[in-house]
């Protein structure tokens, strides 16, 4: 076996892997994978892929996706990275990229119908190929990640490998203070393919030196079983709902150096008591897919983000403009802001997300924080519809998770908690939000869901 020509041979690039190969870079049931031994993998694997431009990165082992992932960038390939594995998902990604094939776990129960032929299963036993450091071009595209379309049809986003090292840099600065000198251990329960995913699980044990956990766990007595797994000190890297899980059913975990969480707000009692049942600080991320992380804050005593370093807002009507180091130009966000002195600012809303009836206004996700408060309410959402024949303003509607609860009560109660235009004319029971692996709700699932009661 011949070995594979890195993408970037013929001019300078940027390494692929920082540390000594001896290093441990994963951990997990089957022991502790070095650095050496993970690139050999990566090698090996690169030089077995079929031909194509792209790559729709399936696997499920968090350790077969980093390999998996490099071995695709390796070989100058892009990494395309879904949503979901939802087989109307990875349809659609692969109707947009035609030269494209599949790349899945040989532990993978079936590749998603509807996908390119000749897609690529992982040999059980990785295979191996001694070399040097790999190294990738910094404009090499290596992979391009998807929203997830809780507003709408979701989006492409390119990433190179530089702009990937630079945004880890500043995943650094923002959470190197919680473990200090030592290599820490990160535990992950979101998927490999968001964007949150990709640059805490991804890169953080590439480019950080941090040894990555390799399962996925869900329940939380299996987030207690994989912190065991790996030495100290221990990140956990989850959503405000799994956290939320996870405070509820009183588990204990090992020590940890931090919680840190990202996808959706995370609500400021949760913090708290995150932090005080797991002695630990929670530390919440905010970016998005388009920007990457930009802005942290502990949120059980901030209520204003701190942007990370070189990052600058600047607000527009419609939005605001993100200025990073890891962006090649400015990109637009939804989310409106109030600048604050010293690098802060708080959010606003979205300018989707206001709503202006009969003159007075508010916005969807402080009605749907109203709505959760409401006594016995587990999960909720709040939307407005599409405007109907004759009318200007679309009506508003929820979905309810309350299996105690009567939906005339719910709206007794929650009278007392907004004004009464702002009110649901259509609420609806159901036993759980369509939430995704990273506790967003896509827009056409909530719809489908209204329009099914």
């Amino acid at each position: 076996m011949s070995v594979v020509p890195e993408a970037s041979s013929l001019v300078p690039g940027l390494p692929l892997a920082v540390g000594d190969a001896t290093r441990p870079l994963a951990a997990g049931v089957a022991g502790e994978v070095s650095l050496g031994t993970f690139l050999a993998q990566v090698r090996g694997v690169a030089a077995l892929l079929p031909e194509g431009r792209h790559a729709i990165n399936l696997c499920e082992d968090r350790y077969r996706f980093l390999v998996a992932f490099c071995a695709v960038a390796l070989r100058g390939q892009v990494n395309l990275l879904p949503s979901s594995r939802a087989e109307a998902v990875v349809s659609d990604v692969a109707q947009r990229y035609p030269h494209s094939y599949c790349i899945a776990d040989a532990a993978a129960c079936e590749v998603p119908g509807a996908v390119p032929e000749g897609s690529f299963v992982l040999p059980r036993v990785l295979p191996e190929i001694d070399g040097d450091m790999p190294m990738l071009g910094a404009e090499q595209l290596v992979a391009i990640g998807f929203t997830s379309g809780s507003t709408g049809v979701p989006g492409a986003n390119l990433k190179t490998w530089g702009s990937f090292v630079t945004s880890t840099a500043q995943d650094l600065a923002a959470l190197q203070d919680l473990w200090g000198d030592a290599q820490p251990s990160l535990v992950a329960t979101v998927p490999s393919q968001h964007m949150y995913g990709m640059e805490m699980a991804v890169l953080m044990p590439l480019l950080g030196a941090a040894t990555l956990q390799t399962g996925k766990p869900f329940f939380p007595q299996d987030v207690a079983v994989a912190l065991a797994q790996v030495p100290a000190p221990r990140l956990l890297v989850t959503t405000p709902v799994h956290l939320k899980v996870l405070v509820e059913s009183g588990v204990a975990l090992p020590p940890l150096a931090g919680i840190v969480t990202a996808t959706a707000p995370l609500p400021q009692p949760l913090a708290a008591a995150a932090e005080q049942q797991f002695a630990t600080e929670v530390r919440e991320m905010f970016g998005s897919t388009e920007t990457c992380i930009f802005a942290r804050r502990r949120t059980a005593q901030d209520e204003a983000w701190q942007l990370l370093p070189g990052v600058r807002l600047m607000p527009q009507p419609d939005g605001t403009l993100v200025h990073a180091p890891h962006l090649a130009a400015p990109v637009l966000l939804a989310d409106l802001v109030e600048l604050q002195p010293e690098g802060r600012f708080l959010l606003r809303g979205r300018r989707a997300d206001l709503l202006e009836i009969a003159g007075k206004r508010a916005s969807l996700a402080d009605l749907t924080r109203r709505l959760q408060a409401v006594d016995g309410v587990q999960d909720a959402v709040v939307v407005q519809l599409a405007p109907e024949p004759g009318h200007a303003v679309g009506r508003i509607a929820a979905l309810v998770v309350a299996p105690q609860r009567e939906e005339a009560d719910i709206l007794h109660d929650l009278r007392a908690l907004m004004d009464p235009v702002f009110l649901p004319r259509r609420l609806r029971k159901v036993d759980a939000l369509p939430r995704n692996e990273t506790g967003k709700l896509p827009r056409d699932a909530v719809m489908a869901l209204l329009l099914r009661h």
